[in-house]
């Protein structure tokens, strides 16, 4: 089982940033696919980014812009970076990974075997 832990949620104005954590084994963030994705039931899941083992990038159009995925190999922690956020993005945020040797690409996430427990994020108007 690999566990993943988000952290870095909280409420914040509409026009504001926050940046999520998600703390990862060593292994899986030198190795693993991984990406975002967010809940707000009863809307679907809605998948935010992708990031591979090469630090390949890529998001669906409708989030391009104000969120940006990384990580960082030396603390094991992949990132999301949210700016100019709205009330729409009110939602649990959860990371994912999974092991994918020939890469991925954000549609991947929704199909990703590991998955976080999510951190809240509340945008007021």
């Amino acid at each position: 089982q690999v566990q993943l832990v988000e952290s870095g949620g909280g409420s914040v104005q509409a026009g504001g940033s926050l940046r999520l954590s998600c703390a990862a084994p060593e292994a899986v963030v030198k190795q693993h696919c991984m990406g975002w994705y967010r809940e707000d039931p009863p809307k679907s899941e809605e998948t935010i980014a992708a990031i591979d083992v090469n630090g390949r990038t890529t998001y669906p159009d409708s989030m391009k812009g104000r969120f940006t995925i990384s990580k960082d190999k030396l603390s094991n922690t992949l990132y999301l970076q949210m700016d100019n956020l709205r009330p729409e993005d009110t939602a649990i945020y959860h990371c994912a990974t999974d092991y994918r040797p020939d890469g991925c690409n954000w549609d991947d996430v929704e199909h990703f075997a590991y998955r976080g427990q999510g951190t809240q994020v509340s945008v007021s108007s």
